[in-house]
């Protein structure tokens, strides 16, 4: 077995870049499908052209131009030491599901680009996590563990979520938050829309008309 392996790694060191590219790739994921860690994307980390991969446009989280300059910094000296996580859409392109600013740098910055060739390292996250709902929860997972979101892009999610017929059940489940969380992030962006079905009690009712009453007279008697 040993001397085919070696066989094989002279044949692929005489291929051309891509060519070379695409045997280690497909190597991997032949490897990948016997692994006993075939459950695990990071099991198989393959590398993709930069124009294969497109940015989500739903990440809530931000970083700093300091951070964005540490990270250029942290891959030009010790490289990609993490990779992009994505799921593959319809239309066959990797949609990052992770790794939203290491997909920025590795495609912005010239001297990193150069670097690797115009490829960015990625890992392809299990099918089951196909929709947008699917991978919007997954990026969410993902950032809450290590980092935090913007409190407008947080609340844009949950309003997406929503129209898209989650429950709250299943939103507390998918992204690990509590009921008052939802609602306050909910509140934010789609309070009208979230109450528009629900019949209020008089107590409210009441209350309502009183403060509306308040500010009538406050408006007379400017």
């Amino acid at each position: 077995m040993e001397n085919e392996l070696n066989n094989l790694i002279k044949r692929i060191e005489t291929l051309p870049l891509d060519e070379k590219v695409e045997a280690l790739n497909t190597i991997k994921i032949r490897l990948h499908e016997i692994s006993p860690f075939k459950n695990e994307p990071v099991d198989c980390v393959i590398w993709k052209k930069g124009d294969e991969i497109v940015a989500n446009n739903y990440n809530p989280n931000k970083v700093a131009p300091p951070e964005m300059e540490l990270l250029k910094l942290s891959i030009l000296k010790d490289g990609y030491t993490q990779p992009i996580v994505s799921n593959i859409s319809k239309n066959g392109k990797y949609v990052v599901v992770d790794g939203f600013h290491r997909n920025r740098v590795g495609k912005e910055d010239k001297d990193i680009n150069k670097k690797i060739h115009g490829y960015l390292p990625i890992t392809v996250i299990r099918e089951i996590v196909s929709g947008r709902g699917d991978r919007i929860t997954s990026t969410i997972r993902h950032n809450r563990a290590r980092g935090k979101h913007t409190i407008d892009g947080m609340s844009e999610i949950i309003l997406e979520l929503k129209r898209r017929n989650w429950s709250n059940k299943k939103i507390r489940k998918e992204l690990g938050m509590d009921e008052d969380e939802i609602l306050r992030l909910y509140q934010i962006t789609g309070l009208k829309e979230m109450f528009e079905d629900k019949e209020f009690n008089k107590s409210w009712e009441i209350e309502q008309i009183n403060e509306d009453d308040d500010l009538d007279k406050d408006k007379e008697g400017k």
